[in-house]
């Protein structure tokens, strides 16, 4: 097994990868993450699957090691920097794991590009820009230009986690990349959070899906039902004491979830 930290160049960016080998022989897992995040927000679950799977975490555009675009982007973006990675890395298909704004990421290249997923988990994340959701990720960026990320990053964290879980200190590393997050980044992706719709590509896909949704995250459990109730066979659980980040703030059931999944 090694490790391995790289920066794949595409469309003009810098992308940081993390890529941990099992062996040739292995399937491919792929990590996406949400807004405010990094790859780091997936440590619980590439230290679970290591040396089972060939694991591939990668910051999407203008977050973490990610170089910022120039202006704002859509999923076709999105999801073409996905597909530009598999590519790099010699990836045929894979399972791919989303969370947020890691869904719609996925739900491009299930859609456009099927072969290239063999299994589909996403959590906390949405088909389409929800009611109203245009008007709230414009108040946010306008908030962030404002009053800048730190400021954004507070606020996040305490619609994301629990006070319980607050005090427990497990909003420090989220926390931390949350605040680190470019405001380039943010805005152009947030921008791209508020139009984007993949709900008529759903009855298509046809790899089995797992949904997770943090039992505290909103209305996230109810239109995850939706998502659901659109794609064939697919299964949802939820997760109890948990928000917006469950891998994260509850990665042992979170894990239990997905590695029965996985079989």
């Amino acid at each position: 097994m090694t490790q391995n930290f790289t920066q794949v160049e595409h469309d003009g960016l810098s992308f940081r990868c993390c890529v941990d080998r099992a062996g040739d022989s292995a399937p491919w897992i792929v990590f996406s993450n949400s807004m405010m995040t990094d790859l780091t927000i997936w440590d619980a679950q590439a230290d679970t699957l290591r040396g089972r799977f060939n694991i591939l975490r990668y910051d999407q555009r203008g977050h973490g090691g990610t170089t910022p675009p120039s202006g704002p982007c859509d999923f076709d973006q999105l999801g073409g920097d996905l597909l530009a990675l598999l590519d790099h890395f010699g990836i045929a298909s894979c399972t791919f794991v989303g969370l947020s704004m890691g869904t719609p990421t996925g739900l491009y290249l299930a859609i456009n590009h099927p072969e290239r997923v063999t299994r589909l988990v996403f959590s906390d994340g949405q088909s389409a820009t929800a009611k109203n959701g245009a008007a709230t990720w414009q108040a946010r960026i306008d908030s962030a230009r404002a009053e800048g990320m730190e400021a954004v990053a507070k606020d996040t964290m305490s619609r994301w986690f629990s006070e319980a879980s607050q005090r427990a200190g497990k909003t420090e590393k989220p926390y931390a990349a949350a605040a680190a997050t470019s405001l380039d980044g943010y805005i152009a992706c947030a921008t791209a959070l508020q139009n984007y719709d993949f709900n008529a590509g759903l009855p298509g896909i046809q790899v089995p899906t797992l949904l997770m949704a943090g039992a505290n995250d909103g209305n996230m459990p109810v239109s995850m039902q939706e998502i659901r109730k659109a794609i064939p066979g697919a299964v949802m659980h939820v997760i109890p004491d948990a928000g917006h980040i469950p891998n994260h703030e509850q990665p042992e059931i979170f894990n239990a979830r997905l590695l029965e999944f996985l079989g």
